[in-house]
Protein backbone atom coordinates (compact mmCIF):
# COMPACT_ATOMS: atom_id res chain seq x y z
CA UNK A 1 0.00 0.00 0.00
CA UNK A 2 1.57 3.26 -0.80
CA UNK A 3 2.72 5.71 1.45
CA UNK A 4 -0.02 8.40 -0.36
CA UNK A 5 -2.91 6.31 -0.03
CA UNK A 6 -2.03 6.48 3.32
CA UNK A 7 -1.58 9.76 4.15
CA UNK A 8 -4.91 10.42 2.30
CA UNK A 9 -6.70 8.23 3.95
CA UNK A 10 -5.50 8.65 7.70
CA UNK A 11 -6.38 12.41 8.43
CA UNK A 12 -10.16 11.54 8.25
CA UNK A 13 -9.97 8.69 10.09
CA UNK A 14 -8.25 10.32 13.00
CA UNK A 15 -10.96 13.22 12.67
CA UNK A 16 -13.72 10.14 13.33
CA UNK A 17 -11.88 9.28 16.14
CA UNK A 18 -11.45 12.20 17.64
CA UNK A 19 -15.19 12.98 17.25
CA UNK A 20 -15.91 9.82 19.03
CA UNK A 21 -13.69 10.14 21.68
CA UNK A 22 -14.92 14.10 22.20
CA UNK A 23 -18.40 12.25 22.59
CA UNK A 24 -17.35 9.72 24.79
CA UNK A 25 -15.84 12.13 27.18
CA UNK A 26 -19.02 13.91 27.39
CA UNK A 27 -20.62 11.10 28.38
CA UNK A 28 -18.87 10.23 31.18
CA UNK A 29 -18.27 13.48 32.47
CA UNK A 30 -14.07 13.81 31.70
CA UNK A 31 -12.08 15.82 30.35
CA UNK A 32 -9.08 13.48 28.39
CA UNK A 33 -8.88 10.86 26.96
CA UNK A 34 -5.95 8.52 27.96
CA UNK A 35 -4.94 5.37 26.49
CA UNK A 36 -1.69 2.99 27.73
CA UNK A 37 -0.56 1.07 25.36
CA UNK A 38 0.60 -2.05 27.77
CA UNK A 39 3.09 -2.98 29.93
CA UNK A 40 5.19 -6.26 28.96
CA UNK A 41 4.02 -9.63 31.05
CA UNK A 42 6.22 -11.97 32.61
CA UNK A 43 5.63 -15.87 33.45
CA UNK A 44 5.89 -16.93 36.93
CA UNK A 45 9.49 -16.75 38.30
CA UNK A 46 11.12 -16.36 35.10
CA UNK A 47 12.45 -13.00 33.53
CA UNK A 48 11.54 -13.37 29.56
CA UNK A 49 8.19 -12.08 29.01
CA UNK A 50 5.40 -13.17 26.88
CA UNK A 51 4.92 -11.48 23.57
CA UNK A 52 3.53 -8.02 23.80
CA UNK A 53 0.09 -7.29 23.03
CA UNK A 54 -0.82 -3.60 22.37
CA UNK A 55 -4.18 -2.70 23.70
CA UNK A 56 -6.57 -2.17 20.81
CA UNK A 57 -7.94 1.15 21.78
CA UNK A 58 -4.28 2.36 21.40
CA UNK A 59 -3.76 0.99 17.76
CA UNK A 60 -7.17 1.93 16.78
CA UNK A 61 -5.58 6.11 16.84
CA UNK A 62 -2.33 4.91 15.34
CA UNK A 63 -0.24 1.74 13.33
CA UNK A 64 2.40 1.22 16.62
CA UNK A 65 1.98 -2.16 18.02
CA UNK A 66 5.19 -2.25 19.41
CA UNK A 67 5.90 0.37 22.07
CA UNK A 68 4.89 -0.77 25.42
CA UNK A 69 5.50 1.64 27.88
CA UNK A 70 3.55 4.65 25.83
CA UNK A 71 0.69 6.57 25.96
CA UNK A 72 -1.69 8.66 23.99
CA UNK A 73 -3.44 11.93 25.13
CA UNK A 74 -6.48 12.97 23.57
CA UNK A 75 -7.70 16.10 24.86
CA UNK A 76 -11.17 17.81 22.44
CA UNK A 77 -9.83 21.10 20.61
CA UNK A 78 -6.25 19.54 21.02
CA UNK A 79 -3.71 17.75 18.62
CA UNK A 80 -3.38 13.99 20.35
CA UNK A 81 -0.34 13.55 22.06
CA UNK A 82 1.78 10.24 22.11
CA UNK A 83 4.02 10.24 24.96
CA UNK A 84 6.11 7.06 23.48
CA UNK A 85 8.63 5.16 25.28
CA UNK A 86 12.19 4.59 23.88
CA UNK A 87 14.41 3.87 26.46
CA UNK A 88 18.06 3.42 26.53
CA UNK A 89 18.81 -0.42 25.94
CA UNK A 90 21.39 -2.41 24.36
CA UNK A 91 19.93 -6.05 25.51
CA UNK A 92 17.10 -5.25 23.31
CA UNK A 93 15.66 -3.74 20.32
CA UNK A 94 13.70 -0.62 21.02
CA UNK A 95 10.77 0.65 19.50
CA UNK A 96 11.78 2.78 16.45
CA UNK A 97 11.83 6.57 16.39
CA UNK A 98 8.26 7.64 15.01
CA UNK A 99 8.25 7.78 11.37
CA UNK A 100 5.09 7.93 8.34
CA UNK A 101 2.53 8.73 7.38
CA UNK A 102 0.90 9.32 11.05
CA UNK A 103 3.42 11.92 13.25
CA UNK A 104 2.63 14.78 11.63
CA UNK A 105 -0.75 14.62 13.10
CA UNK A 106 0.62 13.99 17.01
CA UNK A 107 2.95 16.01 19.50
CA UNK A 108 5.27 13.87 19.97
CA UNK A 109 7.22 13.42 23.83
CA UNK A 110 9.97 10.74 23.64
CA UNK A 111 10.82 9.31 27.01
CA UNK A 112 13.28 6.88 28.12
CA UNK A 113 12.03 5.86 31.75
CA UNK A 114 8.47 4.44 31.68
CA UNK A 115 7.83 6.57 34.52
CA UNK A 116 8.77 9.77 33.15
CA UNK A 117 5.24 9.43 31.21
CA UNK A 118 3.76 10.85 34.04
CA UNK A 119 5.47 14.27 33.61
CA UNK A 120 3.27 14.82 30.20
CA UNK A 121 0.04 13.64 31.57
CA UNK A 122 -2.77 15.87 32.05
CA UNK A 123 -2.65 17.83 35.37
CA UNK A 124 -5.18 15.98 36.82
CA UNK A 125 -5.98 12.81 37.01
CA UNK A 126 -9.34 12.42 37.99
CA UNK A 127 -10.40 14.56 35.13
CA UNK A 128 -8.92 11.68 32.80
CA UNK A 129 -10.78 8.60 31.23
CA UNK A 130 -8.26 6.57 31.10
CA UNK A 131 -8.20 3.43 28.88
CA UNK A 132 -5.38 0.18 29.93
CA UNK A 133 -5.06 -2.86 31.79
CA UNK A 134 -4.49 -2.57 35.83
CA UNK A 135 -1.07 -2.92 35.23
CA UNK A 136 -0.62 -0.11 32.85
CA UNK A 137 -0.20 2.71 35.86
CA UNK A 138 2.16 5.21 35.86
CA UNK A 139 2.16 7.31 38.85
CA UNK A 140 -1.36 8.63 39.99
CA UNK A 141 -2.39 7.80 36.47
CA UNK A 142 -4.37 4.34 36.73
CA UNK A 143 -6.85 3.13 34.33
CA UNK A 144 -10.44 3.51 34.86
CA UNK A 145 -11.71 2.41 31.92
CA UNK A 146 -15.06 4.18 33.18
CA UNK A 147 -18.17 2.35 31.33
CA UNK A 148 -20.06 5.45 29.77
CA UNK A 149 -16.98 6.23 27.83
CA UNK A 150 -15.99 2.56 26.83
CA UNK A 151 -19.41 1.06 25.90
CA UNK A 152 -20.05 4.60 23.54
CA UNK A 153 -16.33 3.67 21.68
CA UNK A 154 -16.99 0.00 21.65
CA UNK A 155 -20.63 0.35 19.98
CA UNK A 156 -18.86 2.65 17.44
CA UNK A 157 -16.06 0.70 16.68
CA UNK A 158 -18.12 -1.82 14.47
CA UNK A 159 -18.16 0.96 11.85
CA UNK A 160 -14.77 1.01 10.31
CA UNK A 161 -13.63 4.25 8.26
CA UNK A 162 -12.05 4.18 4.95
CA UNK A 163 -8.66 3.99 6.50
CA UNK A 164 -9.28 1.29 8.66
CA UNK A 165 -10.72 -0.98 5.23
CA UNK A 166 -7.64 -0.02 3.79
CA UNK A 167 -5.89 -2.40 6.30
CA UNK A 168 -7.89 -5.05 6.20
CA UNK A 169 -8.00 -5.43 2.54
CA UNK A 170 -4.00 -5.33 3.12
CA UNK A 171 -4.28 -8.11 5.66
CA UNK A 172 -6.67 -10.18 3.41
CA UNK A 173 -4.39 -10.62 0.50
CA UNK A 174 -1.31 -11.59 3.29
CA UNK A 175 -3.58 -14.09 4.67
CA UNK A 176 -4.75 -15.31 1.30
CA UNK A 177 -0.91 -15.75 -0.10
CA UNK A 178 -0.12 -17.78 2.41
CA UNK A 179 -3.29 -19.90 2.70
CA UNK A 180 -2.43 -20.82 -0.93
CA UNK A 181 0.96 -22.21 0.21
CA UNK A 182 -0.73 -23.85 3.22
CA UNK A 183 -2.96 -26.05 0.65
CA UNK A 184 0.35 -26.63 -1.80
CA UNK A 185 1.86 -28.16 1.52
CA UNK A 186 -0.97 -30.09 2.01
CA UNK A 187 -1.56 -31.33 -1.16
CA UNK A 188 2.53 -32.48 -1.23
CA UNK A 189 1.70 -34.55 1.74
CA UNK A 190 2.88 -32.61 4.49
CA UNK A 191 2.58 -32.33 8.03
CA UNK A 192 0.52 -30.26 10.12
CA UNK A 193 3.80 -28.68 11.12
CA UNK A 194 5.36 -28.01 8.24
CA UNK A 195 1.78 -26.36 6.37
CA UNK A 196 2.28 -24.42 9.40
CA UNK A 197 6.05 -23.25 8.43
CA UNK A 198 4.89 -22.80 4.99
CA UNK A 199 2.17 -20.65 6.31
CA UNK A 200 4.52 -18.67 8.10
CA UNK A 201 6.70 -18.38 5.35
CA UNK A 202 4.40 -17.10 3.28
CA UNK A 203 2.45 -14.41 5.18
CA UNK A 204 6.09 -13.25 6.80
CA UNK A 205 5.07 -12.66 10.09
CA UNK A 206 5.96 -14.71 13.57
CA UNK A 207 3.60 -16.52 15.61
CA UNK A 208 3.51 -13.69 17.85
CA UNK A 209 2.57 -11.25 14.83
CA UNK A 210 -0.56 -12.83 13.82
CA UNK A 211 -3.80 -11.81 15.11
CA UNK A 212 -4.36 -15.55 16.33
CA UNK A 213 -2.77 -18.86 16.86
CA UNK A 214 -3.03 -21.03 13.10
CA UNK A 215 -5.71 -23.83 13.30
CA UNK A 216 -4.31 -26.44 11.01
CA UNK A 217 -5.93 -29.83 10.95
CA UNK A 218 -5.29 -32.87 8.98
CA UNK A 219 -8.14 -35.52 9.05
CA UNK A 220 -9.79 -35.84 12.07
CA UNK A 221 -8.24 -33.26 13.83
CA UNK A 222 -10.69 -31.12 11.64
CA UNK A 223 -13.58 -31.59 13.82
CA UNK A 224 -11.76 -29.81 16.95
CA UNK A 225 -12.74 -26.33 16.70
CA UNK A 226 -9.71 -24.66 18.06
CA UNK A 227 -6.91 -27.18 17.30
CA UNK A 228 -3.34 -25.96 17.67
CA UNK A 229 -1.21 -29.06 18.26
CA UNK A 230 0.79 -29.20 14.68
CA UNK A 231 1.73 -33.10 15.18
CA UNK A 232 5.33 -33.05 13.67
CA UNK A 233 4.95 -36.09 11.46
CA UNK A 234 2.27 -36.74 8.60
CA UNK A 235 -0.74 -39.14 8.74
CA UNK A 236 -0.05 -42.20 6.59
CA UNK A 237 -2.54 -40.66 4.63
CA UNK A 238 -3.88 -37.21 4.16
CA UNK A 239 -7.69 -37.32 3.72
CA UNK A 240 -8.19 -33.58 4.72
CA UNK A 241 -6.80 -30.09 5.74
CA UNK A 242 -8.80 -27.67 8.21
CA UNK A 243 -6.82 -24.16 8.10
CA UNK A 244 -7.88 -21.55 9.99
CA UNK A 245 -5.16 -18.91 10.05
CA UNK A 246 -5.16 -14.73 9.41
CA UNK A 247 -3.09 -12.14 9.04
CA UNK A 248 -2.05 -8.59 10.57
CA UNK A 249 -1.32 -5.69 8.88
CA UNK A 250 -1.09 -2.46 10.82
CA UNK A 251 -2.55 -3.65 13.82
CA UNK A 252 -5.85 -5.12 11.70
CA UNK A 253 -6.62 -8.22 11.35
CA UNK A 254 -8.15 -10.95 8.62
CA UNK A 255 -9.86 -14.00 9.88
CA UNK A 256 -9.55 -16.84 7.05
CA UNK A 257 -10.50 -20.49 7.12
CA UNK A 258 -10.56 -23.55 4.25
CA UNK A 259 -10.98 -26.82 4.09
CA UNK A 260 -9.67 -29.01 1.15
CA UNK A 261 -10.35 -32.62 0.20
CA UNK A 262 -7.57 -35.06 -0.87
CA UNK A 263 -8.07 -35.96 -4.66
CA UNK A 264 -9.28 -39.07 -3.46
CA UNK A 265 -11.46 -38.13 -1.03
CA UNK A 266 -14.14 -37.77 -3.53
CA UNK A 267 -17.02 -37.77 -1.41
CA UNK A 268 -15.57 -35.20 1.32
CA UNK A 269 -15.39 -32.95 -1.94
CA UNK A 270 -19.09 -32.81 -2.37
CA UNK A 271 -19.79 -32.02 1.23
CA UNK A 272 -16.96 -29.09 0.92
CA UNK A 273 -18.76 -28.04 -2.02
CA UNK A 274 -22.43 -28.05 -0.78
CA UNK A 275 -21.39 -26.12 2.27
CA UNK A 276 -18.82 -23.46 0.46
CA UNK A 277 -22.20 -22.85 -2.08
CA UNK A 278 -24.47 -21.93 0.87
CA UNK A 279 -21.28 -19.92 2.57
CA UNK A 280 -21.40 -17.91 -0.18
CA UNK A 281 -25.05 -17.25 -0.12
CA UNK A 282 -24.83 -16.36 3.62
CA UNK A 283 -22.16 -13.65 2.76
CA UNK A 284 -24.34 -11.76 -0.51
CA UNK A 285 -26.85 -11.05 2.52
CA UNK A 286 -24.49 -8.98 4.66
CA UNK A 287 -26.87 -6.18 4.32
CA UNK A 288 -27.91 -3.02 5.77
CA UNK A 289 -31.22 -4.07 8.35
CA UNK A 290 -30.06 -7.48 8.37
CA UNK A 291 -30.40 -9.49 11.71
CA UNK A 292 -27.44 -11.55 12.07
CA UNK A 293 -28.99 -13.99 14.39
CA UNK A 294 -32.02 -14.02 12.20
CA UNK A 295 -28.72 -14.84 9.33
CA UNK A 296 -27.16 -17.28 11.95
CA UNK A 297 -30.60 -19.67 12.49
CA UNK A 298 -30.99 -19.62 8.75
CA UNK A 299 -27.35 -20.78 8.28
CA UNK A 300 -28.72 -23.63 10.76
CA UNK A 301 -31.65 -24.50 7.95
CA UNK A 302 -29.70 -24.34 4.86
CA UNK A 303 -26.54 -26.60 6.92
CA UNK A 304 -29.36 -29.41 7.88
CA UNK A 305 -30.50 -29.41 4.55
CA UNK A 306 -27.70 -30.28 3.25
CA UNK A 307 -27.18 -32.70 5.78
CA UNK A 308 -31.02 -34.06 4.92
CA UNK A 309 -29.51 -34.33 1.13
CA UNK A 310 -26.44 -35.83 1.66
CA UNK A 311 -27.62 -38.64 3.83
CA UNK A 312 -26.57 -38.03 6.85
CA UNK A 313 -29.87 -37.25 8.73
CA UNK A 314 -33.63 -38.09 7.39
CA UNK A 315 -35.26 -35.55 8.91
CA UNK A 316 -36.64 -32.26 7.53
CA UNK A 317 -34.46 -29.47 8.00
CA UNK A 318 -36.84 -27.85 10.09
CA UNK A 319 -36.87 -30.81 12.43
CA UNK A 320 -33.24 -30.97 12.62
CA UNK A 321 -32.75 -27.30 13.76
CA UNK A 322 -36.27 -27.63 16.18
CA UNK A 323 -35.03 -30.64 17.67
CA UNK A 324 -31.03 -29.41 18.23
CA UNK A 325 -29.99 -32.06 15.92
CA UNK A 326 -28.05 -29.68 13.41
CA UNK A 327 -26.78 -27.90 16.53
CA UNK A 328 -24.18 -31.53 16.85
CA UNK A 329 -23.51 -30.79 13.59
CA UNK A 330 -22.37 -26.82 13.53
CA UNK A 331 -22.50 -25.88 17.09
CA UNK A 332 -20.67 -22.45 16.87
CA UNK A 333 -21.66 -18.91 16.02
CA UNK A 334 -21.93 -17.95 11.92
CA UNK A 335 -19.63 -15.62 12.82
CA UNK A 336 -18.28 -12.24 14.58
CA UNK A 337 -17.08 -8.54 14.13
CA UNK A 338 -13.41 -8.36 13.21
CA UNK A 339 -10.94 -5.53 13.08
CA UNK A 340 -8.48 -4.44 15.42
CA UNK A 341 -9.18 -7.82 17.23
CA UNK A 342 -9.93 -11.12 15.31
CA UNK A 343 -13.66 -11.07 17.56
CA UNK A 344 -13.92 -7.60 17.54
CA UNK A 345 -15.69 -5.97 20.53
CA UNK A 346 -19.42 -4.73 20.21
CA UNK A 347 -21.02 -7.42 19.27
CA UNK A 348 -23.69 -7.69 22.05
CA UNK A 349 -24.07 -3.80 22.76
CA UNK A 350 -27.68 -2.81 22.39
CA UNK A 351 -26.81 0.86 22.01
CA UNK A 352 -24.11 3.22 22.17
CA UNK A 353 -24.74 3.48 26.23
CA UNK A 354 -24.33 -0.09 26.72
CA UNK A 355 -27.12 -2.98 27.62
CA UNK A 356 -27.06 -6.41 25.50
CA UNK A 357 -28.67 -7.93 22.63
CA UNK A 358 -29.32 -11.76 23.82
CA UNK A 359 -28.16 -14.40 21.66
CA UNK A 360 -31.21 -16.58 19.69
CA UNK A 361 -32.09 -19.44 22.69
CA UNK A 362 -29.98 -22.82 22.25
CA UNK A 363 -27.20 -20.84 20.42
CA UNK A 364 -24.87 -19.49 22.92
CA UNK A 365 -21.52 -19.78 21.24
CA UNK A 366 -23.09 -16.96 18.54
CA UNK A 367 -20.07 -13.99 18.92
CA UNK A 368 -22.58 -11.22 17.27
CA UNK A 369 -26.22 -10.22 17.75
CA UNK A 370 -26.50 -6.89 16.17
CA UNK A 371 -28.30 -5.94 13.08
CA UNK A 372 -26.05 -5.17 10.12
CA UNK A 373 -24.87 -1.52 8.73
CA UNK A 374 -23.13 -0.40 5.87
CA UNK A 375 -18.98 0.16 7.28
CA UNK A 376 -19.08 -3.24 9.39
CA UNK A 377 -17.07 -5.98 8.96
CA UNK A 378 -18.05 -9.16 10.03
CA UNK A 379 -16.91 -13.09 9.40
CA UNK A 380 -19.26 -15.55 8.13
CA UNK A 381 -17.99 -19.03 9.17
CA UNK A 382 -20.81 -21.52 8.90
CA UNK A 383 -19.64 -25.41 9.70
CA UNK A 384 -20.23 -29.08 8.88
CA UNK A 385 -18.40 -31.42 11.73
CA UNK A 386 -17.90 -34.67 12.88
CA UNK A 387 -17.34 -34.31 16.50
CA UNK A 388 -17.28 -37.59 18.35
CA UNK A 389 -18.35 -35.84 22.26
CA UNK A 390 -21.15 -34.17 19.91
CA UNK A 391 -22.02 -37.16 18.40
CA UNK A 392 -21.98 -39.69 21.21
CA UNK A 393 -24.69 -36.98 23.43
CA UNK A 394 -26.68 -37.05 20.15
CA UNK A 395 -27.07 -41.01 20.57
CA UNK A 396 -28.93 -40.73 23.29
CA UNK A 397 -31.34 -38.48 22.55
CA UNK A 398 -35.22 -39.63 20.86
CA UNK A 399 -33.94 -38.20 17.63
CA UNK A 400 -30.74 -40.76 17.03
CA UNK A 401 -32.96 -43.19 14.80
CA UNK A 402 -33.22 -40.45 12.69
CA UNK A 403 -29.25 -40.11 11.99
CA UNK A 404 -27.72 -42.28 9.45
CA UNK A 405 -24.33 -43.44 11.48
CA UNK A 406 -23.49 -45.91 9.06
CA UNK A 407 -22.78 -42.26 6.92
CA UNK A 408 -21.79 -40.60 9.56
CA UNK A 409 -19.06 -42.75 10.62
CA UNK A 410 -17.45 -42.82 7.35
CA UNK A 411 -16.97 -39.04 7.29
CA UNK A 412 -15.25 -39.02 11.13
CA UNK A 413 -11.89 -39.45 8.98
CA UNK A 414 -12.34 -36.13 7.57
CA UNK A 415 -12.74 -34.16 10.67
CA UNK A 416 -14.92 -31.57 9.66
CA UNK A 417 -15.67 -28.20 7.22
CA UNK A 418 -15.73 -24.88 7.79
CA UNK A 419 -15.23 -21.83 5.31
CA UNK A 420 -15.07 -18.32 6.36
CA UNK A 421 -14.67 -15.05 4.92
CA UNK A 422 -14.49 -11.59 6.04
CA UNK A 423 -17.24 -9.31 4.25
CA UNK A 424 -17.93 -5.92 4.78
CA UNK A 425 -21.49 -4.56 4.63
CA UNK A 426 -21.48 -2.01 1.76
CA UNK A 427 -25.16 0.72 0.79
CA UNK A 428 -25.08 -2.09 -2.35
CA UNK A 429 -23.44 -4.98 -2.74
CA UNK A 430 -21.65 -7.11 -0.11
CA UNK A 431 -17.20 -6.47 -0.57
CA UNK A 432 -16.23 -9.94 0.51
CA UNK A 433 -12.30 -9.02 1.45
CA UNK A 434 -11.32 -12.91 1.44
CA UNK A 435 -12.76 -14.00 -2.24
CA UNK A 436 -11.64 -10.94 -3.67
CA UNK A 437 -7.66 -11.69 -2.37
CA UNK A 438 -8.15 -15.19 -3.74
CA UNK A 439 -9.24 -13.89 -6.78
CA UNK A 440 -6.49 -11.23 -7.23
CA UNK A 441 -4.00 -13.90 -6.76
CA UNK A 442 -5.10 -16.16 -9.21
Amino acid sequence: MSSALLSQLYPAHLATLQSRADAALARGGFDHLVIAAGQLHYPFLDDLPYPFQVNPHFKHWLPVTRAPGSWIVVTPGKRPMLIYLQPHDYWHVVPEVPAGYWVEHFDIVIVREAAQAAAHLPARADRCAILGEDGAAVGSYRPNNPQAVTDYLHYHRAWKTEYELAMMRVASHLGVRAHRAAEAAFRCGASEYAIHMAYLSAVRETEHELPYGNIIGLNEHGAVLHYMHFERNPPLVSHSLLIDAGASFHGYACDITRTYASQQAGEFQQLVDAVDRAQQEFCSQVRVGKSYPELHVQAHHVLAGILREQGFIRMSAESAVESGVSRAFFPHGLGHYIGLQVHDIGGFQASESGGVLPRPEGHPYLRLTRTIDAGQVMTIEPGIYFIDLLLAELKQTPQASDIRWDKVESFRKYGGVRIEDDVVCTAGEPENLTRDAFAALN
